[in-house]
């Protein structure tokens, strides 16, 4: 029963990271050209610069 209490923060730290990097995976390329990410149509003003995601665009200003 004590190992739990070692167990469950180890466990949200690597939850953790899995999150950062699955963000910069994805939107960081997005972000690295001062785009932004939105979905399906970028705004009147905007153009499109690539996607995000299946279901997000990455537009620029």
């Amino acid at each position: 029963m004590k190992i739990l209490f070692l167990l469950f923060p180890l466990i949200l730290l690597l939850a953790q990271g899995a999150a950062g990097e699955r963000e910069e995976g994805k939107w960081g390329n997005c972000w690295k050209q001062r785009g932004f990410c939105t979905r399906r149509i970028c705004p009147r003003g905007t153009s499109f610069a690539g996607r995000c995601s299946p279901g997000l665009a990455c537009c620029k200003r």
